[in-house]
């Protein structure tokens, strides 16, 4: 083996073991020669990246019609030397030329302060929200006239920026329409540099997003305290506890009584030691329920009245104090189909939280059935006083009943059903009040009818 000149190789041999052990010292010249190594293979590495970044850039600036004026003035350049084709050669100089005129126009995209406000960030479906962009030409210079790009959930919104002085400020009005229930991004605003030929682009966007809440529209209904929805808030049932409001009779004292129920006269008159007995009052838990499998509902407009009228009991029965639970189906995987079970729960602790929840209900392929939801409400939900079934018309009388037979005896059972090709009517089947409306507006009516009878 040869080693180089600038390397020596010693060799140690011990007495107590046969192993030999090899030690290679490098001299002073070859640790320079080891650092210039690793210095060029981090200069390469560096060189590298910053080639790629490079080209990465100029492959999104470069538009379509860019790269193909670049392929013009590389042909025409090539062959006009190869062939000595004077024509090609003028070509390739002015498609160069367009390409070097068009890169102005890209600078500045960097130097706007870009801010979206907006009136409201929760609407109604079917309104329309104001609001404006403000642009601020922070550098120290003016900058050409562009265009301001703003997506609004699928679609996209462009603005124009014209000629702005250093320090001037733009405020471009906004009308941003929500036909549809749902939660829409706003943002973010991204400022668009090009040239007037198309060749190059430039983008630039901002870490401004809004989120725009369009709930579903609702209609005033009865309070849910009175009428149709008999109330047992506070009403004494059949179980008997130790403490409670209502007072039901006197027994011996037992082992484990409180002594602060203890009655005292009693107790003088019997000799034994008497306590309280109390009848237990319930406080009314209300529970609505809303199917969501696509195959319940005639078509996309019925599930939207369908999601209305659960929104409207719902915000009411907030706004009365209720204990409330609103259940929707869940989606599941069909590979565990009959296997597992999911529900969701929208929060109800506010009528604003409640309709930002229902912002984001949509139906599913594959889901449980209305009776599978209602019969996981009724075993995760217990002591539901009041069952309301919010469904579709596609849903047979016998689902609809399995759908109500899943709650206790002693839960009161409402079905809405939606069906907009329907008068609106008020019937009972099977111990259930089943409505039927074709409308929102039908809801209101149809409670205080059901009351009245």
């Amino acid at each position: 083996m040869t080693l180089p000149p600038d390397v020596r190789l010693t060799r140690t041999t011990t007495a107590s073991a046969s192993a030999t052990r090899t030690r290679v010292t490098t001299t002073a010249r070859g640790q320079k020669l080891v650092a210039a190594v690793v210095w060029w293979a981090g200069a390469w590495r560096g060189v590298r990246g910053t080639v790629a970044s490079v080209a990465e850039r100029t492959a999104q600036t470069i538009t379509p019609a860019g790269w193909l004026v670049v392929t013009g003035a590389t042909i025409g350049l090539v062959t006009g030397v190869v062939f000595g084709w004077v024509e090609w050669i003028v070509a390739a100089i002015v498609s160069i030329a367009l390409l070097a005129l068009s890169v102005p126009f890209l600078f500045g995209a960097r130097a706007y302060d870009v801010v979206v406000e907006l009136e409201h960030e929760r609407i109604v479906a079917g309104d329309a929200v104001e609001g404006q962009i403000v642009v601020r030409n922070r550098g120290r210079r003016a900058t050409l006239p562009g265009r301001l790009d703003l997506p609004v959930g699928d679609g996209l919104l462009e603005l124009g920026v014209p000629l702005m002085r250093a320090g001037h400020v733009v405020a471009q009005p906004l009308t941003i329409p929500a036909p549809r229930r749902g939660i829409i991004p706003v943002g973010p605003p991204t400022a668009v540099r090009t040239d007037p030929i198309g060749l190059m682009r430039r983008e630039h966007a901002w870490d401004d997003v809004h989120r725009l809440y369009v709930h579903p529209r609702t209609a005033a209904v009865p309070s849910t305290s009175a009428g149709l929805i008999r109330d047992l808030e506070g009403h004494p049932t059949r179980r008997l506890v130790d403490a409670d409001m209502s007072f039901h009779a006197i027994r011996e004292y037992a082992a484990g009584d409180t002594r602060r129920q203890i009655h005292w006269k009693s107790t003088a008159k019997t000799g034994r030691l008497m306590v309280r007995q109390f009848e237990e009052s319930r406080r009314s838990r209300m529970a609505i329920v809303l199917g969501v499998d696509v195959l319940e509902y005639a078509d996309e407009d019925e599930f939207e009245l369908a999601v209305s009228a659960a929104a409207s009991l719902g915000a009411q029965a907030v706004r009365d104090g209720r204990d409330l639970d609103v259940v929707t189906g869940a989606e599941v995987p069909r590979a565990v189909s009959g296997r597992l079970r999911a529900i969701q729960d929208i929060q109800a602790s506010s009528p604003r939280a409640l309709l930002d929840g229902f912002c984001s209900v949509r139906t599913y392929a594959d889901t449980m059935s209305l009776a599978g939801v209602c019969r996981l409400t009724a075993e995760s939900k217990p002591a539901l006083s009041i069952a309301i079934i919010v469904c579709g018309s596609r849903v047979a009388v016998p689902e609809r009943r399995r759908a109500a037979l899943a709650f206790p005896a002693d839960t009161a059972v409402i079905e809405v059903v939606c069906d907009e090709r329907a008068h609106p009517r008020v019937q009972t089947s099977g111990g259930a009040t089943v409505l039927t409306i074709g409308v929102l507006e039908d809801l209101a009516g149809l409670m205080l009818r059901g009351a009245v009878a």
